[in-house]
Order: structure tokens, then C-alpha cells, then sequence
């Protein structure tokens, strides 16, 4: 029973999110090819004068190589989470709320698309590593696996909670760009967070991206003067994924009461 009304749901909606997110073509091209153009961008123009943490043998586009896959997680789970106000609209989200399906297993199913999308297209963003300099050290390769699905699943946590209240697209994007864009950039995935007491420094210290972004550079460059451990970036990313899939649970057993 536990079975049917959880996990073959979970499976049945995950499959139904990847193959309507691979069937359109431009939120492929658009997840991939904005941050690549932003990297390509920034990183061609402080390479030059920008040294991240005063290591002369680190370029920008190596410090900011983390921070953009980042970015294409964060990116692809705007566009499949938007998925949530589509089916609204459609009326097959509330065909789902009547079903005698699990709470969570709409949350599940959302949250494994979302995160399989995210990791597979951050994973294809990690052919262009050699051109950023980044050594990939092997022996690390387990973590950097985990910090992707961690990240792409709270990723994917974030953009559900705002998506699920939402009746528009329109209202969706705005809150993704006034919430998530500043989460982002202050997550040390764009500039180095001061050190000290300073404001910015605090609010990068709070903010949950941080600790995601501190994982997948450790990752990929190997420990890091002044950041969070793997170990403790890992499980601060883990207890918010915890914490954005129960309240989504919560948030999608409400709306069932009233359905």
C-alpha cells in the first residue's frame, strides 16, 4: 500500500516532468546557455584584474566555474518547477490533489524531476572544466556527485514553494528573481564573501546557497582556506533540502484538505 500510493506516483510524475522538460528544446538551451554566457562573459573580463582571495594562480573564470553550476541548477529548476502553475492551469494538478495518492508523493515526484534535470545538465556543464583550469580530482568525485543532488534537489525545494502558491508564470518569475538571484549572488558564487563581521558577510553566512556553493568548489578544487568543510557544506546543504521537503509536504497536504 505504502508502495502504490508513494513511490509509483513519485516514479509516475518524475518520468512525466523529465520527458515534457526534454520535449521543449528552448528551456534546455535557456538553462544552459545563460549561464555559459555569463561565465564566458564575467570571467573574460575580471580574468584580467581579478584575483579571488589573492591566489595569483587562480583566474575567474576558475573561481567562477562552481558558481555557474550552480547557477544552471538554479536556472533549471525555475523552469521545472514552473511546471506546478502549468498543471494548474490544465486542471491535471488538481485531478493529482483528488487522486488517493500521498501528499508526498507529488512532492517527490516534483523534486525528483527537478533534481535529476539539475544534476544531469550541471553534470554536461563539466565538459567545459579543462578550459577553466580546474584540476577534478578524482578521489573527490563521490562528493561532488552528492553536493549536485543536494543542491539540485533544495534547488528544485525552492523553486516548488514558490511555485506552488503561484497562479501566474509572470508572478513566478519575479519572485525566482527578487528571492533566488539574490541568494545566489550572495553564496560566494560570484565574489568572495568578505571575511570579518560585515553585513554581506553575515547574510553569506545565513544564506543556505552558500554552504551548496562552498561544496561543489571544494569539490571540484579541492579544499579551500576560509570556506566551510565538504563534510559541514554537505550537511547544512542536506538539512535544507529536509526542511524545503517538509514544508512543501505541508504546504501541498493543505491544499489537498481544501481540494
Amino acid at each position: 500500500m505504502t508502495e502504490m500510493h508513494l513511490w509509483r506516483p513519485a516514479a509516475a510524475l518524475w518520468h512525466r516532468d523529465v520527458v515534457r522538460f526534454l520535449r521543449q528544446r528552448n528551456r534546455i538551451i535557456s538553462a544552459l546557455v545563460t549561464p555559459l554566457v555569463f561565465w564566458v562573459l564575467l570571467g573574460a573580463g575580471f580574468s584580467p584584474s581579478f584575483r579571488p582571495g589573492g591566489a595569483e594562480s587562480v583566474s575567474y573564470l576558475t573561481y567562477f566555474f562552481p558558481g555557474t553550476l550552480v547557477l544552471i541548477m538554479l536556472f533549471t529548476a525555475i523552469f521545472s518547477t514552473i511546471s506546478v502553475i502549468e498543471d494548474r492551469r490544465e486542471g491535471f494538478l488538481q485531478g493529482v490533489l483528488v487522486a488517493p495518492v500521498s501528499p508526498g508523493a507529488i512532492v517527490l515526484g516534483k523534486f525528483l524531476g527537478g533534481t535529476t534535470l539539475a544534476v544531469g545538465q550541471a553534470a554536461l556543464f563539466c565538459v567545459l572544466a579543462p578550459f577553466a583550469g580546474i584540476p577534478f580530482p578524482l578521489h573527490l568525485l563521490p562528493s561532488l556527485v552528492a553536493a549536485f543532488v543536494l543542491v539540485g534537489f533544495s534547488m528544485t525545494g525552492l523553486g516548488f514553494l514558490v511555485a506552488w502558491p503561484m497562479d501566474s508564470t509572470q508572478g513566478f518569475h519575479a519572485i525566482m528573481n527578487v528571492v533566488l538571484m539574490p541568494l545566489w549572488m550572495v553564496s560566494g558564487a560570484l565574489f568572495p564573501l568578505p571575511a570579518g563581521n560585515s553585513v554581506i558577510g553575515w547574510i553569506g553566512a545565513l544564506n543556505p546557497v552558500t554552504y551548496g556553493v562552498a561544496a561543489i568548489r571544494q569539490s571540484l578544487c579541492g579544499p579551500v582556506n576560509g570556506m566551510p568543510s565538504i563534510g559541514l557544506s554537505l550537511f547544512v546543504t542536506l538539512i535544507f533540502c529536509i526542511v524545503a521537503f517538509a514544508a512543501s509536504w505541508m504546504l501541498v497536504a493543505r491544499r489537498r484538505k481544501v481540494a
